[in-house]
């Protein structure tokens, strides 16, 4: 997988079983979720929370292993910021 691309697998409140990736593209990033392995990836416009949250997870980690900068880790926060005001980051 590239540097760009972080994955990693959620259940919904339905019980399905997701695998969701984020692509970083510039200073955006686009989600993609697929349900089963072969099925084909489908752009999320507006993720939720907890995949905006779970990205932000993933990126503190790369900070830690210096493979993004702590800038990287900041413009995230602000971007959910932005996107939930009411979400504590």
């Amino acid at each position: 997988m590239p540097k760009a691309e972080i994955a990693w697998k959620r259940v919904t409140e339905d019980g399905e079983k997701l695998q969701v990736y984020a692509q970083h593209i510039g200073r955006d990033y686009h989600f993609f979720h697929r349900a089963k392995r072969f099925d084909v990836w489908q752009r999320v416009k507006e993720p939720p929370l907890e995949d905006w949250l779970e990205l932000l997870d993933c990126v503190q980690r790369l900070v830690n292993r210096r493979r993004y900068q702590p800038s990287d880790e900041e413009i995230l926060r602000r971007q959910i910021r932005e996107r939930f005001p009411e979400a504590s980051v």
